[in-house]
């Protein structure tokens, strides 16, 4: 997966032998490759602790089976005999030779036995991440930050209606936001309303950009990247008359087919939000853009070894486009909600910096205090949700919301 640079959900959605397994299996499975990505810089220095010499780039599915047999030892509790036979079994062919290394390292790590390292945060965390996050949040906040991603999240869920009713169906706590918060595992589709309709899974942070847009009953609103609909979800159920568009056509199928399971109303449009919306304007837009999701590793611990910083330098340009587009597509007096997934100030802060500069039409609304809690907000005024925020009730994502307003009269 990390060598084919494909997301885990992806990879694991085209795998065909998964899918011939029972649901426990398969959760398993997933489960087992997080933890490997999540705990990655530990497990390679325990593995690296133990060689004598380095494996060579042919051996990588070696390192891989070593890398997964140490996530079943040290962080899942398997018992050691079974996470050293399923690490060995798929070393055949030209990969026999390291079939005793395998062994005897699986082996000794579970024989010696491993202590909690007090460095995991900053061992888990690539350079490139750590040194970002600590100029824009502080050192402090970083170690936070990054110890937060170490612990698997919860089900967070956004309801329709009634969410007394549906916490005690689905054994889950209310957050302060309004978001249901359920420990525990299960399949998502099994679980009480979800086939009537009910609700849907979004992070509690997700769930606050479109709540920044304010009543948008009656209103038209665009939402931009929509797929695959929480977002869309939220618009449509507060009354909007919804234009939801993603560039991706199987992208915009899900999204039908999510809003319909919801039994929600709206005009789903294939087209690419980077090019200006021909002849329409909407009272409010919602532009929750492309990014390189740093806020989400905590949910896919793979970001963390798959994006780089070219990656966010590619991802601005899009967002640059994207921005000024959606601007010239707000009625005068319009808001617009720009949204991103993303820890890094070059795809958030600095984006509503370079917009507002450039485009005199727009200005920026703060945030006000009853609007959200007080510690996501920042000193600009904006949206800044971090994985570490509200560590007693499990944390959230990192999110990065600004509200725009186009002047009255342009």
């Amino acid at each position: 997966m990390l060598g084919r640079r494909r997301a885990l959900d992806d990879a694991l959605a085209e795998h065909e032998g998964l899918a011939a397994l029972e649901a426990r299996d398969r959760a398993f499975a997933r489960l087992l490759v997080a933890t490997a990505l999540r705990r990655l810089g530990e497990i390679d220095a325990l593995i690296d602790a133990r060689l004598t010499h380095p494996l060579p780039p042919r051996a990588m599915r070696a390192r891989d089976a070593l890398r997964l047999g140490v996530a079943q030892i040290v962080f899942l509790g398997t018992p050691a005999h079974a996470a050293v036979d399923t690490a060995v079994a798929p070393m055949s062919g030209r990969l026999a030779t390291y079939r005793g290394l395998v062994n005897a390292v699986l082996r000794a790590i579970a024989r010696d036995g491993v202590s909690p390292r007090n460095d995991a945060a900053r061992l888990n965390t690539p350079d490139w991440l750590w040194q970002s996050w600590t100029g824009a949040f502080g050192a402090e906040t970083a170690q936070r930050i990054a110890e937060a991603h170490l612990t698997e999240p919860a089900l967070d869920i956004t309801v329709k209606s009634n969410p007394n009713a549906l916490a005690d169906a689905l054994g889950a706590t209310i957050l302060p936001t309004g978001t249901l918060r359920r420990m525990g595992g299960g399949s998502v589709a099994e679980l009480p309303g979800y086939g009537d309709g009910t609700w849907w899974v979004q992070d509690a942070a997700a769930a606050l950009p479109a709540k920044m847009l304010g009543d948008v009953a009656g209103k038209r609103v665009a939402d931009l990247c929509a797929a695959p609909g929480g977002k869309a979800a939220q618009l449509a159920a507060g009354g909007a008359r919804l234009t939801a568009i993603d560039i991706s056509a199987k992208r915009v199928a899900q999204l039908r087919a999510n809003l319909a399971r919801l039994g929600l109303a709206a005009e789903c449009r294939v087209a690419d939000a980077r090019k200006p919306i021909s002849g329409e304007r909407f009272d409010a837009i919602l532009l929750d853009a492309p990014c390189s999701g740093t806020g989400t590793i905590r949910r896919h611990p793979d970001i963390a070894r798959l994006k780089s910083p070219d990656d966010v330098a590619r991802l601005t340009v899009v967002q640059h486009d994207m921005l000024d587009a959606a601007a010239a597509a707000l009625t005068p007096g319009g808001v617009m909600v720009y949204a991103v997934c993303s820890l890094q100030q070059e795809e958030g802060p600095d984006q509503v910096e370079a917009l507002l500069a450039r485009n005199p039409l727009m200005s920026r609304e703060r945030l006000r205090a009853s609007e959200v809690p007080t510690e996501f907000v920042s000193p600009s005024g904006d949206l800044q949700t971090l994985p570490c925020h509200w560590p007693e009730h499990g944390g959230l994502d990192g999110f990065y919301a600004a509200r725009l307003i186009r002047a009255v009269g342009s």
